[in-house]
């Protein structure tokens, strides 16, 4: 008689890929909008990315349900710096508390994968991407989800420095213009979705600069 074993996970990966670029005096945030589960679309119009602060957002793919945690984690910690210190959390330092949440978590991860972008306190581009249990870095790109492995190896060919003695960047810009940026996402997320079924429907970017936050969106591949 076959012994057959159950076995059951609480985690899910309901797919999607995230991207952040920073620039001199900008930054770009993009997620597509497909939220999915093994073979089956569960919805194609999900948003993938939250505005935490005034130039601060989070752009996170894995397991939703997870996300949406760690999202009202971050909203709560957030108002409460609001009320004592009378200000919104900068960029860099909502980087930090990311950081802390995720590792305070790391024996029980939240099965969230994420890129924060934003601007710094001069007004320049910042991107932090993370692993599942808060080890950060603060690079010029970067890209998260499903379509990860596809992105980011094109990416570096668009934009990292050659440098023989692998030394490491001096500043964590990309010397993209605004609108060359976001077409390089644009450009991205069309190729991804050629080649992995858990990106696309619909393309959704937020761009912040020195005049505020606006949203863009495009159309990707529905099949």
């Amino acid at each position: 008689m076959t012994k057959q074993q159950a076995n059951w996970s609480p985690y899910d990966n309901n797919g999607g890929t995230c991207v952040a670029i920073a620039g001199a005096d900008y930054c770009v945030i993009a997620a597509d909008t497909r939220m999915s589960t093994g073979y089956n679309i569960l919805t194609r119009d999900y948003s993938k990315i939250i505005k935490l602060a005034d130039k601060c957002v989070l752009a996170s793919s894995g397991f939703q349900a997870d996300v949406r945690a760690l999202q009202k984690v971050l909203a709560a910690r957030h108002l409460t710096y609001q009320h004592q210190h009378n200000k919104q959390m900068s960029c860099p330092a909502m980087g930090q508390l990311l950081s802390n949440t995720l590792y305070y978590k790391r024996f029980f991860p939240y099965y969230a994968f994420n890129v924060l972008g934003g601007l710094d306190s001069e007004g320049k581009g910042c991107v932090f991407t993370y692993d599942a249990v808060g080890s950060y870095e603060r690079v010029g790109y970067s890209s998260q989800g499903s379509g990860a492995t596809l992105i980011m190896p094109f990416l570096d060919n668009q934009l990292k420095s050659p440098s023989p003695l692998l030394l490491p960047a001096k500043d964590a810009v990309t010397p993209l213009s605004e609108s060359e940026a976001i077409d390089l996402v644009k450009t991205c997320f069309a190729s991804a979705t050629e080649r992995d079924i858990y990106t696309g429907d619909k393309l959704e970017m937020l761009i912040l600069n020195a005049d505020g936050v606006r949203r863009e969106e495009m159309d990707l591949r529905r099949d």
